[in-house]
């Protein structure tokens, strides 16, 4: 067994040590200021480097996503009647290969070749679990093992899929997200369990590039979100032809002849390919938090605060396999926050105007509060929603589905929250999320300039409504 203490062959710097368990968004951003302000860091990684929105998530899946984007646009589109459509072959395995390597292109650029050319980060292939409160033992990947003492820890593990207690569902061969964004095939019959991000998106892109697709939702779709949000959604991949089953359950799951058997209430559903999507749980558990002090809540994740501190004071937390949402930018913003802390610094992560988006079609995107979390805050509240027959970007694109709604504080008319369903609904959302940071009311949204035939524009436009009938205006009128 080696002992890593004070000093390290690359490092050439002698600030404190830090070390950092995990390689994706968070513990890269981590590790890099830390660097930046001082620090030594030693990196530990058991699998990929890159974590999982560059190999598994993010980025993979939105290439899919695209690519079905584009098949379904030359099958159908509302231009059809000039542009004759034609049905495109899926070529899946090239597809595949295409993804591929742009995910292999982004590890190496922005991931490996930056730790290969940091002289102050030394990076460990291994397992990590804590000794005790100040030091790790990691179990290499090529043998052997690694003592690793620190004055500073970041724990940026992450998160992995949460498989329901069906009966029957472990001794099948289902899918989660990363075995369906690696397939070479597109299965003819695809079941979904699951109604929230990846649920929805994934069971998009596999309906548009050939699948029939049921949704097994055990509630709504994205029920977390405004009730109108699943309801725009749902309506909008029933058109397609995807069956979404609201509030239903599978009471159990076989694999028989090669297929799936779900048991339903009242009937069966039989598939191809069953894809598990309904959550993700932190990647805690081999950790042996007990000997750290770190504490976790009921769901195994860890419990941070605003500074990402433990309740150990000097192991600090970030990204996924924390309370955290769960999206990659939040990931390294909390990441880069515990770096500066642990070198002395003090930066809290402000989550009030996050935005967030999911890549459907048509897309959502969130920032803010809703009407219900703002009431349950304790805010008397006021809302409008636009549809998008209103927005001229959606009549000159032939779609109209979905709609934007804007949520004010009723007394001080100040913009509160953003939620919108539309096909570039993540292109306007930032601009809601500069809006409600600067404490803008909704009538100074409304004098705003917004470029005519922009889809943005429409936040102008849901603004006019508190106080105009928009229906009444001509074009680019304010």
């Amino acid at each position: 067994m080696n002992d890593y203490c004070s000093t390290s062959r690359k490092a050439t710097v002698s600030g404190p040590h830090v070390a950092v368990i995990g390689s994706g968004g968070a513990a890269m951003a981590a590790a890099l200021k830390a660097v930046e302000r001082g620090a030594r860091v030693t990196l530990i990684e058991r699998g990929t480097i890159g974590g999982t929105c560059v190999n598994v998530g993010c980025v993979p899946s939105k290439i899919m996503i695209r690519a079905a984007h584009i098949a379904h646009l030359r099958s159908e589109s509302p231009f059809d009647a000039g542009i004759p459509p034609t049905p495109p072959p899926i070529l899946r395995e090239r597809l595949l290969a295409q993804q591929q390597a742009r995910v292999d292109e982004l590890r190496h650029a922005k991931y490996e070749n930056i730790l290969d050319s940091n002289p102050a980060i030394t990076v460990l292939r291994g397992t990590a679990r804590f000794k005790d409160a100040h030091s790790l033992m990691v179990q290499l990947n090529d043998d052997g093992e690694r003592s690793v003492t620190f004055d500073r820890c970041l724990i940026a593990t992450g998160a992995s899929a949460a498989v329901p207690p069906i009966p029957g569902l472990k001794e099948t061969p289902y899918w989660t997200s990363t075995e369906a964004l690696v397939s070479a095939t597109i299965p003819e019959r695809l079941v979904v369990i699951g109604s929230s991000v990846v649920a929805v998106e994934l069971a998009q892109a596999f309906a548009r590039l050939g699948s029939r697709v049921r949704i097994l939702a055990r509630h709504t779709l994205l029920f977390r979100e405004d009730l109108a949000i699943g309801e725009a959604l749902t309506a909008a991949f029933r058109s397609e032809g995807i069956e979404v089953l609201e509030h239903t359950q599978a009471s159990q799951v076989a694999h028989v002849n090669d297929e799936f058997v779900l048991t339903l209430p009242n009937s069966e559903l039989r598939a191809d390919r069953l894809l598990v999507a309904s959550g993700r749980a932190a990647n805690t558990r081999d950790l042996n938090l007990d000997a750290s002090g770190v504490a976790v809540n009921a769901q195994g994740a860890i419990v941070i605060d605003a500074s990402m501190r433990t309740s150990a004071p000097h192991i600090y937390a970030a990204g996924d396999c924390t309370d955290l949402p769960q999206f990659v930018y939040v990931a390294a913003a909390a990441g880069t926050r515990a770096a500066i802390n642990m070198t002395g610094g003090d930066a809290a992560l402000d989550l009030t105007a996050m935005p967030a988006v999911v890549f459907t079609d048509p897309q959502v995107a969130t920032v803010g509060l809703s009407e219900r979390e703002a009431q349950h805050a304790g805010l008397e509240t006021d809302s409008r929603t636009l549809t998008l027959d209103n927005v001229p970007r959606a009549l000159a694109n032939f779609d109209t589905r979905g709609f934007i709604k804007l949520v004010v504080e009723r007394d001080s008319g100040r913009l509160i929250g953003v939620q919108t369903v539309a096909s570039e609904a993540g292109e306007l959302i930032q601009t809601a999320a500069l809006a409600i940071r600067n404490r803008m009311t909704v009538q100074e949204l409304a004098d705003q300039l917004f470029p005519y035939l922009t889809m943005v524009e429409g936040l102008k436009l849901a603004a006019q409504i508190f106080n105009k009938d928009v229906t009444q205006l001509s074009c680019c009128a304010s």
